[in-house]
């Protein structure tokens, strides 16, 4: 009687070899997932170099200018606005009119030219997103961009991915604050859970906030 045609530790290469088949694509398929939403490809925490030296810690931050001063159509405008030079000149026509750092800010104000600050974040062109709606539903500016009054160089610090914009579409309130603050970098939610969830209870009916995941909301 002759033996078994193919050893026995074959059939533990088998094994592996169709285990293996069927890890690959799941591997494969799982590592594109977490790299569309790793960094390299969101952008997060990658400071933009800009035509002219603009350092928010000192404007936002020491001096405690509102960003609806640079930003003035955020409450009326899906753009919040990028500032003109007759906006920067405003304070600086007297706070440093002389320095080399703002040469080229005059240069562009008597030439009547705008500046050409580079985009930090840039949502794709078939998504659709109206500042004034979420500033006026109480989403503070901090929400989305962050401490920008601890930037040196504004950086994009949310992802700005549909799940995480869908996150907050399912269940708005924590994520609402008070009229009064919503240019504010300091601002937080009681730390209680008990009063957040109140103070977000409230805020949702005082905004009149509906929960918006309908593909149209944001593909139109």
């Amino acid at each position: 009687m002759s033996g078994p045609l193919f050893p026995r530790w074959t059939n533990t290469v088998s094994r592996l070899s169709a285990a293996m088949l069927l890890a690959v694509p799941a591997i494969a398929i799982g590592g594109l997932l977490a790299y569309v939403r790793s960094p390299l490809v969101t952008n997060q925490a990658r400071p933009v170099e800009q035509p002219i030296e603009f350092d928010h810690r000192h404007h936002a931050g020491d001096e405690q200018i509102d960003c609806r001063y640079c930003h003035w159509t955020v409450e009326k405008s899906p753009s919040a606005g990028i500032p003109s030079t007759t906006v920067c000149m405003s304070c600086h026509a007297q706070v440093w009119n002389k320095s080399p750092y703002l040469t080229e800010v005059r240069k562009a104000f008597f030439a009547d030219q705008p500046i050409p600050w580079v985009r930090v974040h840039n949502l794709p062109d078939y998504v659709y997103f109206n500042h004034s709606i979420h500033v006026g539903k109480g989403v503070g500016c901090a929400t989305c961009h962050g401490r920008v009054d601890q930037m040196g160089a504004i950086e994009q610090s949310a992802p700005l991915t549909m799940s995480w914009c869908l996150d907050c579409h399912r269940n708005p309130g924590p994520n609402l604050r008070p009229p009064e603050f919503i240019t504010s970098m300091t601002w937080a939610p009681p730390t209680e859970k008990a009063e957040a969830s109140a103070l977000a209870e409230k805020l949702t009916k005082e905004y009149d906030v509906h929960s918006r995941t309908s593909c149209s909301t944001c593909h139109r």
